[in-house]
Parts: C-alpha cells; sequence; structure tokens
C-alpha cells in the first residue's frame, strides 16, 4: 500500500548512502568510530564472551563466520540506508567497543542508538564519548531530529553513559525487554537537535 505523507520528510534519500560511511573522531584524544573490518571480527566476538556483555544483549553471534555474516549485514544496513555500525577503536585500529544507530526513520528524523564496549575499556569514559561524537554527527551534520535509546534499569553503567552523552531520561518502559534472566523494565533517553 502507498501512503502519502502529508508533511516534508526530516531526512532526504540519500544522505546516508550517498556516499561512504564516514569515520568520526571521538573527542578526548587517540579514538575514532570506523566501519567494521574483517580483521575486527574476532574481537567482536570476543566481547560476547563476557558476562556483562551478554546480561544486557540478547543477540550473540558464536562464531567468527557469523560475526563476518553481521558485518555484511551492517555494510547493507549502510547502503539501504536502514543503520550505522562502527567500530569504536584506537588510532592504532585496536577495537575497544561497539556503536550504532538502528531503526532509521527518514520520516521522523528518529534513530536508536546502541553500543558496548569491551571489559579493558570500561571506566575511561569510552562509551560516554563515542555516543556523544555518534550523536553529534547525527543530529548537526546529518540533520537527524531525535536520537533514542534505551537500557535495562538495572544496568547503571549504561544510565551513565547515555546522561553523559546529553541524553535525558525521559521514563520507564514497564517490562519491555527479555533478558536470560527475565523480563526487565527499560528506562527511554533520548537527545534532540538543540540540546546542550
Amino acid at each position: 500500500m502507498t501512503r502519502t505523507l502529508s508533511t516534508p520528510s526530516t531526512l532526504a534519500s540519500g544522505c546516508l548512502a550517498g556516499g561512504p560511511q564516514p569515520v568520526i573522531p571521538v573527542a578526548g584524544g587517540g579514538l575514532l568510530l570506523r566501519p567494521w573490518e574483517r580483521a575486527d571480527a574476532a574481537a567482536f566476538l570476543s566481547a560476547y564472551e563476557d558476562e556483562e556483555t551478554c546480561r544486557w544483549h540478547t543477540h550473540r553471534p558464536s562464531t567468527v563466520a557469523q560475526v563476518e555474516e553481521w558485518f555484511d549485514g551492517y555494510r547493507q544496513d549502510w547502503e539501504r540506508e536502514r543503520g550505522c555500525h562502527w567500530a569504536v577503536a584506537r588510532d592504532s585500529g585496536e577495537v575497544l567497543g561497539r556503536m550504532a544507530l538502528r531503526g532509521v526513520d527518514f520520516e521522523d528524523g528518529v534513530a536508536n542508538a546502541a553500543y558496548w564496549v569491551l571489559p579493558a575499556a570500561r571506566g575511561a569514559g569510552v562509551a560516554s564519548r563515542a555516543l556523544a561524537a555518534v550523536s553529534a554527527w547525527a543530529l548537526d551534520d546529518i540533520g537527524f531530529h531525535r536520537l533514542e535509546l534505551d537500557h535495562s534499569t538495572r544496568n547503571d553503567a549504561s544510565c551513565r553513559v547515555a546522561t553523559r552523552a546529553g541524553y535525558l531520561l525521559e521514563g520507564t518502559k514497564r517490562s519491555a525487554a527479555v533478558h536470560d534472566d527475565g523480563r526487565h523494565d527499560m528506562h527511554l533517553h533520548a537527545r534532540v537537535r538543540g540540546d546542550r
């Protein structure tokens, strides 16, 4: 069924896939967001060998081959303008984490942020600085209007990351997600263009 939008779309088709996925510098020295490379597969897989990562993420690859399939999907998401996925890495190439914008909605100019960092990178502000960098790119450079993220109300570390990156806590979605230990309430955070 074809539906006609009564208002202009917030983002124009091609604003993402009209060029290569960018490398985004992260403030604070020595970090950047870059597209995933095949050579990153082992580091990516190692994140899902960590108890804390698995506690909050129920979609998990179990082999390098599966990770490579995910990376192929990430490239297709960019080409089809459905999502953006980056490695959070040092200038040297070492992978420290993951940053993503998913659920891209061009009509309303909304996307959902997701992230994790490897155990060795925790507690150093890597996730919050990377989230701030991707948010500035999405809101200021691309023209998204609103970025959202949600996390379990039991995940205090993720809540700190969100608030440090300028995402205001907007409320609690009751019993909104299934984790390995059952249903969790989820905090909803958002950052809107113009927030500082």
